[in-house]
Formats: C-alpha cells, sequence, structure tokens
C-alpha cells in the first residue's frame, strides 16, 4: 500500500475542532458581559467593532464566547464601550 494512501486514510478520520466547540465557561461569561455592556450603550456589533478599531465578526465571536481573548484586545472592547478593563471581568 501506498503511504499517501495511508495518510488520507488517518487524515479522514481526524475531528477538525472548531472554536465553537472550545468555549470555556469564563469565555463564555465574558462574552456575556461584552454583550450586556454594548447593549446598555445601546450600540450594534459593528458600532462597537468601529470604536475598538476590531472586526465585528471578531466582537461577535466573543459575544458568544468563541474567542479566548486577548489582554489587548479586551483593553480596546473597554475604550470601546468606555469601560475599565475590570469592568469587562466575570466574577470568578
Amino acid at each position: 500500500m501506498h503511504s499517501l494512501s495511508l495518510f488520507r486514510g488517518s487524515m479522514a478520520k481526524r475531528r477538525v475542532i472548531k472554536p465553537k466547540d472550545r468555549k470555556t465557561e469564563l469565555q463564555v461569561a465574558f462574552g456575556k458581559i461584552v454583550r450586556v455592556k454594548r447593549l446598555e450603550k445601546e450600540l450594534s456589533q459593528e458600532e462597537l467593532a468601529d470604536l475598538a478599531d476590531l472586526h465585528f465578526t471578531y466582537v461577535s465571536s466573543v459575544e458568544r464566547g468563541e474567542r479566548n481573548i486577548s489582554i489587548e484586545n479586551i483593553a480596546k472592547l473597554a475604550k470601546g464601550l468606555g469601560c475599565q478593563l475590570k469592568d469587562l471581568m466575570p466574577l470568578i
């Protein structure tokens, strides 16, 4: 049997783990806080993304808890929402 066909067979059995499958409680809680703050400010995801210098799809995925967000992007969101970083942190 050709080694390439063995490789293909093993690749077919692999399951690709998508970001939405890797949500943690902390990520989900953080996303809910961002959404609540955004709605309190009556901002759309697109408007928040513009204020935070992020892409609107990124903001959407953060709100859904699909991103393990960096401190840099947390700071951008806080600035866009007019709050402090600590205001976005869930109590754990």
